[in-house]
C-alpha cells in the first residue's frame, strides 16, 4: 500500500500532475473547494447528515459502522474513478476537510487496491489557511491594464479573447459567477467568497510562478454581487494602466441582448428575475424612463428595454464613476473584439510600465 501526505506548498509548486480529488459531500464540495478538484464523495448529502446524527447520539463506534455500510457497496466504482485518472497521467490527491478520517478511509481502499495515490495534509481547511496568509499584493504582477467602458461595450468578450490568446486575464466576474450589475446573476451561479478567494490565489500564484509582468483586468466595483474584492486589487486597479473600451449603443444593446436574454427568455424562471432585479433600481429612474422601461418589459420588448436602460439609468451613472479616476485613458474601439484584443495585446507587450 503506498499512501504519503504532502503539504500545500508541494501541490502549488506544480512539481507533479496532482489532480485534487475531493472525498467530502457534494454539498462541501459545491460551497468551495481547490480550483481544479473533482469530486469522488465517499458520502452523499443525505448520508453525511445521517452519520453525522447517528455520531451524536450513538457514538463514534456505530457511525464508523454506519460509514462503512453506506460506502462499501460504492467503493467499486469510486475506485474505478480514480484508476481512469491514473491511466490519464495524473496523480490523485486527497483530501477532506482537515484531512482525517474521510480522505484517510478513500486513501487506504484505494491503497489496498494497489493505487497510487496521495494525500493533503490538514485537507482543504489547510488550503482556506494558506489562502488567508498569502493573498496579498505579492502575488500581482508589476502592471495592470484595466478595461474601462460603458455597460455592453464587450469588455468581457475582450477578456475572454484574450485569455483565448493565452494572455494573463484576471477574470473577476468569472471568478465571482456575477457581472457586477443588478442583473448580474441572471442565468449564471453566484460564487461565495470562499470559492471565489481560492480562483483568485490560483491564478494569481500562476502568474507570479510563470514570472508573468503584466495581467487585464475589468475595472470592477469592490462588491461583486456577493463578493468582496481585496484592498490589493483595488489598489493595483486605482495604479493600472487605464484602457477605456467603446463601442456604438447599437452594438452595445445587441451585445446585452446576447449575453443575459438569448440564451435564458425561453427558461421559466428568467421573466420573474429580470422583473425583480429591475425592481432595485426602477426608483432611482426618471419617471418617464421607468415607465417606458415598464412598458417595454412587460410586452417583453427587451431591445426596447436595454436601451432605454442604458441611456437613461447605466449611462450617466458610467460617466460619474469615471471621473474618480486619474490620469490618462486609452480609447479602445470594440466594434470588433480581435481586433480590440489584438490593439491591447501588442500594448502589453513589451508591457508599459508607469513611473
Amino acid at each position: 500500500m503506498f499512501t504519503k501526505d504532502i503539504p500545500i506548498e508541494k501541490l502549488l509548486s506544480h512539481d507533479a500532475n496532482y489532480i485534487p480529488i475531493d472525498v467530502r459531500s457534494p454539498g462541501e464540495f459545491h460551497e468551495a473547494t481547490i480550483p481544479g478538484a473533482i469530486n469522488i464523495p465517499l458520502f452523499t448529502n443525505e448520508e453525511r447528515a445521517i452519520v453525522g446524527t447517528t455520531y451524536k447520539q450513538k457514538g463514534q463506534k456505530e457511525a464508523k459502522w454506519l460509514g462503512m455500510e453506506i460506502v462499501s457497496p460504492k467503493l467499486p466504482s469510486m475506485l474505478k474513478e480514480i484508476k481512469n485518472l491514473i491511466e490519464a497521467g495524473k496523480v490523485p490527491l486527497l483530501f477532506c476537510w482537515r484531512g482525517g478520517m474521510r480522505s484517510m478511509s478513500m486513501a487506504t481502499f484505494a491503497g489496498f487496491s494497489g493505487l497510487r495515490v496521495f494525500r493533503l495534509t490538514g485537507g482543504y481547511r489547510a488550503f482556506r489557511q494558506y489562502i488567508v496568509e498569502h493573498l496579498n499584493e505579492h502575488l500581482l504582477p508589476k502592471q495592470t491594464f484595466v478595461l474601462h467602458g460603458m455597460t455592453g461595450v464587450g469588455k468581457t468578450l475582450i477578456l475572454n479573447q484574450l485569455k483565448k490568446e493565452g494572455e494573463p486575464v484576471l477574470d473577476l466576474e468569472g471568478f465571482a459567477g456575477h457581472r457586477g450589475s443588478v442583473f448580474g446573476s441572471i442565468g449564471i451561479e453566484e460564487k461565495n467568497q470562499k470559492s471565489f478567494d481560492g480562483e483568485l490565489f490560483d491564478t494569481l500564484w500562476s502568474f507570479k510562478e510563470k514570472q508573468i509582468p503584466y495581467m487585464f483586468v475589468e475595472a470592477e466595483s469592490r462588491r461583486i454581487g456577493r463578493i468582496l474584492l481585496p484592498d490589493f486589487i483595488m489598489e493595483a486597479k486605482d495604479k493600472g494602466f487605464h484602457l477605456l473600451i467603446t463601442a456604438s449603443l447599437d452594438m452595445r444593446v445587441e451585445r446585452i441582448y446576447e449575453d443575459y436574454i438569448g440564451p435564458n427568455e425561453q427558461e421559466p424562471w428568467f421573466f420573474n428575475q429580470v422583473q425583480q432585479a429591475f425592481q432595485h433600481i426602477a426608483k432611482r429612474m426618471e419617471t418617464g424612463s421607468r415607465t417606458d422601461c415598464y412598458r417595454y418589459l412587460m410586452e417583453k420588448k427587451y431591445r426596447h428595454f436595454i436601451r432605454t436602460l442604458l441611456v437613461s439609468y447605466y449611462d450617466p451613472r458610467y460617466a460619474n464613476k469615471e471621473n474618480e479616476y486619474e490620469g490618462q485613458f486609452i480609447e479602445i474601439n470594440a466594434e470588433d473584439i480581435k481586433m480590440a484584443a489584438k490593439t491591447i495585446k501588442e500594448m502589453a507587450s513589451p508591457p508599459i510600465v508607469k513611473a
